[in-house]
């Protein structure tokens, strides 16, 4: 049994490291110069994902607006209204709904964390908000995996994390998320 944890493990690991050797650095640099850009202006960024996403998105925002100075805020953590909206309103709209309550505008982002990115079947709330992020002019970020969904059509910067394993897509995207999230806020609160 222990051997099959050690291929196992060999495995997972070297799948790591092909991703680090094939992620695209330069949308990872464009992305936290859009970071940068956003706050020296004073913008907001909203981070928004579904399932283990919706963690992340909470930890993510901790981060940003802990460590990089960045006001930022997560639909998701505000369980109540997220609830009700999906009761009243159902669930596709219930976080597009939410940014239109915030005011979103011009000068924020939202950054969509998503192992798919979003398509006519899943992820129909994140879709919504991305849309009306592009109708108010609102820039939009996103990390995702598989072959970006709509994510990868409507964002302004999307980080594309490599598939090198098909029955590990979600880890993988689900961990390189975090990675990331680390990497642009201490890039941006770096003197």
């Amino acid at each position: 049994m222990q051997k099959r944890y050690e291929i196992y493990v060999a495995n997972y690991l070297n799948e790591v490291a092909e991703i680090v050797n094939k992620i695209d650095r330069s949308s990872i640099v464009a992305f936290a110069q859009q970071i940068q850009d956003l706050r020296t202006a004073g913008g907001r960024l909203f981070i928004l994902g579904v399932g283990g996403s919706a963690a992340n998105a909470s930890h993510a925002v901790n981060d940003f607006r802990k460590i990089a100075g960045v006001e930022c805020y997560s639909a998701l953590d505000n369980v109540s209204e997220l609830t009700a909206r999906i009761n009243d309103e159902g669930w596709k709209t219930s976080l597009s709904e939410w940014m239109k309550v915030s005011r979103v505008g011009k000068n924020d982002a939202i950054l969509i964390l998503s192992v798919g990115g979003g398509s006519e079947h899943t992820s129909q709330n994140l879709v919504e908000a991305m849309k009306l992020a592009k109708e108010r002019g609102t820039a939009v970020l996103s990390i995702v995996s598989r072959d970006g969904g709509f994510a990868k059509k409507l964002s302004d910067i999307c980080i594309l994390i490599p598939v090198v394993e098909e029955s590990r897509i979600t880890p993988h995207a689900e961990e390189w998320q975090a990675i990331l999230w680390h990497m642009i806020v201490s890039a941006v609160a770096s003197k």
